[in-house]
């Protein structure tokens, strides 16, 4: 019934996917909180157990467990309160006990997950490519906001997403499975030299192998005909933002900003336009 709909009548399909996108953003919303606790607790049991000691005590922490609470009062999220967008907007953005702030960034996440998926319900339609690109476009989300935080790209994120473009290649969904691997190899390669090259020069990392791993999956995902694009567009998205922020948030020169949200910007912007903007570039020549 649901797939003839989808076919029959488009809308449908858009609509169910922000519906979707919705519901899918606020769960980005727990890994973007969680995933990084996640990982600083894994790190301290694993120097614990290298250095002989036993493991610091901890409740469970996971992506389920505890509830979500107001992180000043602790007051539990009830269901009501948890509704993506609307819930924001009813409290006007703030606890329902304490009356604290809450962080913008919720519902944005929110409304960027719902936004992309009714974009791309409309520009696929029901098909494998839709699927993937949902995947693709929620993955990019969550590691933005991840590195955004805390400058780490998480290879629980990174590196299912490389292997997953690959499997979906295996059927030429977004490029033959030749330009995939390539892109894969290319994408690593590319970062890798372009940081060791910035090292021996400065004796300093200009970005961290996250950033490696990032590109290798956009590259999985598109192949390697749409990695000059990525990495020309991250560089332009990242010098915008990188003037704005210096210009208009006085941010300091030399404070580092992540280039993994950078990355993902591009890729998005490749996954979508790519072959148009390539196809216009070998016109213009």
């Amino acid at each position: 019934m649901f797939p003839a709909s989808f076919y029959a009548y488009p809308a449908f399909l858009v609509i169910v996917a922000v519906a979707a996108g919705l519901i899918v953003g606020s769960f980005l919303n727990v890994v973007i909180h969680r995933l990084p606790k996640m990982m600083e607790r894994q790190w301290r049991s694993e120097c614990a157990e290298l250095a002989g000691t036993p493991p610091p005590a901890a409740e469970r922490y996971d992506l389920v467990r505890p509830r979500s609470s107001c992180p000043h009062c602790g007051h539990l999220i009830s269901a009501l309160e948890n509704i993506p967008v609307v819930s924001y907007l009813a409290l006007r953005g703030k606890c329902s006990a304490c009356k604290a702030p809450i962080s913008l960034r919720y519902p944005v996440v929110e409304a960027l997950s719902a936004a992309l998926a009714g974009y791309i319900a409309w520009r696929y339609g029901f098909t494998a490519a839709a699927l993937g690109a949902l995947l693709f476009a929620w993955a990019m989300i969550a590691l933005t906001f991840i590195d955004l935080d805390t400058f780490f790209l998480p290879d629980s994120i990174t590196l299912p997403l490389l292997w997953a473009g690959l499997l979906f290649n295996a059927g030429g969904v977004f490029a033959d499975l030749h330009s995939a691997v390539i892109g894969a190899a290319a994408g690593y390669l590319a970062l890798w030299a372009v940081f060791w090259a910035f090292k021996f020069a400065t004796g300093k990392e200009g970005m961290g192998y996250g950033d490696f791993k990032l590109l290798a999956a956009i590259g999985a995902w598109l192949g390697w005909k749409m990695l000059p694009l990525t990495i020309l567009a991250s560089s332009l998205v990242g010098a915008v933002i990188g003037i704005g922020l210096i210009v208009f948030v006085k941010h300091a020169r030399e404070k580092p900003i992540p280039f993994g949200p950078y990355l993902a910007i591009a890729g998005l912007i490749a996954m979508f336009w790519g072959e148009g903007i390539n196809r216009h570039y070998l016109d213009l020549f």
